[in-house]
């Protein structure tokens, strides 16, 4: 790594935080950590970052309030939480707030320095070009995010189903064989895999819903076709 990542570390367990701290600097990050919830927004809004980690349980103000304001604040500013919370309430809510990551303690801090960097890596990339971008229909499709965007609306997708978004515009108004897709994406075509398939399909269906000229249509015993013009957004 040439030049050190600035990350935002909010985390109120001393020990552990000064632990995860001091292995991010070893790694060549520059760290600043902040300790209290009522002090984040001012540090945050003081420095200049690359990268949030965020712990949800604080004194005074919670992580999932952080990172409401730091998302008003920096829309676009790579967010990862690191908590103990593991309720798939909480961690639906850690995405709709816009997390690229939700990792839950206690975690393999390796397994950390890696996500870290595939999450940088793919911000790197959406700063540096816009030529991955693609349109469907009213609909911006981010395949390095994972989202999909209408209006002021955002939909993050699970990696299979960005995949498989994926794939479909790859085959724009043709047949994309349920075979490909399932060797590409699942990595073997039997029975359980194809039904699997089906419920990603229900579930893109339902996420592109608000554009009423976008179909993806089964054809039986083959697999899909996506129509709709499918371009690239640049």
């Amino acid at each position: 790594m040439s030049a050190k990542k600035s990350l935002f570390f909010v985390e109120d367990d001393l020990s552990f935080g000064a632990v995860l701290k001091s292995y991010l600097e070893i790694c060549n990050f520059s760290v600043t950590w902040i300790d209290d919830g009522k002090y984040a927004l001012g540090a945050f809004q003081s420095g200049t970052f690359d990268l949030c980690l965020l712990d949800v349980m604080l004194p005074h103000v919670d992580g999932f309030t952080i990172g409401r304001e730091i998302r008003i604040i920096d829309p676009e500013i790579p967010m990862i939480y690191l908590t103990a919370k593991s309720l798939k309430e909480d961690i639906i809510n850690g995405y709709r707030i816009g997390a690229d990551d939700y990792i839950i303690k206690p975690f393999d801090t390796e397994v950390l320095l890696y996500k870290i960097a595939v999450v940088l890596k793919r911000s790197d990339n959406d700063e540096n070009t816009n030529e991955h971008l693609v349109q469907i229909g009213n609909y911006i499709f981010d395949p390095i995010l994972r989202e999909i965007k209408i209006g002021e609306t955002r939909q993050l997708l699970s990696p299979k189903e960005s995949a498989l978004l994926k794939l479909l515009c790859e085959h724009k108004n043709e047949l994309l064989a349920r075979e490909i897709a399932l060797k590409k994406i699942w990595g073997d075509d039997g029975y359980f895999t194809t039904r699997s398939m089906d419920v990603f399909i229900t579930r893109l269906r339902k996420y592109l819903k608000d554009d009423s000229t976008i179909e993806i249509r089964n054809i039986h015993g083959s697999g899909y076709i996506m129509t709709h013009g499918v371009r690239s957004a640049n």
